[in-house]
């Protein structure tokens, strides 16, 4: 299993370029974008493939992480969690709407389990951190993971609970297991962003720090 660096102030860097700050939106974005996206044609032997969605921060930085995985055959990012339906990525910044930006993994389980999507998601980001993740601060940035089976709530229980007993981090994880809701994909521009921009060096393989 591959390790990652932490989300922090290199991945903050680059989601600075389209912040949730005022002026600070992507200037390629066009008015089409602006609604969330159709979710794309379904991959190819869906039929035995399984969901997994997981809030970590920055969306762009985990998605990458999780592409990197053998086995993940398929990533979109999105907004989950909320009040309103359809949110906008500006929706989600400025009118507290309580999404949180997701990553929704399609994985092979004959070729990586969920367990091993859990442990990449504890090592990805700090799950102590309420509501932020380094400088990006907002509950859109919180820390959580969505189920969608009985079964992936026990593993992500259980997976939380032996995370807490290592003694691992001295700070209470912070880190919310609710029951997967309605994944509203996010602007195209915002799928695969580090990747089509060439900044894949947000997440990268190494130590924690």
């Amino acid at each position: 299993m591959k390790r990652f660096i932490r989300m922090g102030a290199l991945c903050a860097a680059w989601a600075s370029l389209a912040a949730c700050r005022p002026g600070g939106e992507v200037r390629a974005i066009h008015a089409q974008d602006e609604r969330a996206a159709a979710a794309p044609a379904a991959a190819e032997g869906a039929e035995t493939m399984e969901k997994a969605s997981f809030a970590a921060g920055c969306f762009w930085g985990v998605e990458l992480a999780f592409r990197q995985l053998p086995g993940v055959a398929d990533t979109q990012v999105g907004y989950m969690g909320g009040r309103t339906e359809n949110p906008t990525y500006k929706d989600v910044c400025y009118k507290n709407t309580g999404h949180a930006e997701t990553v929704e993994v399609t994985f092979d389980p004959a070729r990586i389990s969920y367990d091993d999507l859990l442990k990449a998601f504890w090592e990805m980001h700090d799950p102590t951190q309420v509501n932020r993740q380094g400088p990006d601060v907002g509950d859109q940035y919180r820390s959580a993971i969505f189920f969608h089976t009985p079964e992936q709530e026990k593993a992500a229980i259980a997976s939380k609970e032996a995370l807490e007993r290592s003694g691992k981090h001295k700070k209470p994880i912070a880190t919310q297991i609710v029951k997967a809701a309605v994944f509203w994909r996010a602007e195209e521009y915002h799928q695969r962003y580090l990747e089509k921009n060439g900044l894949a060096s947000c997440h990268l393989p190494g130590k924690n720090p």
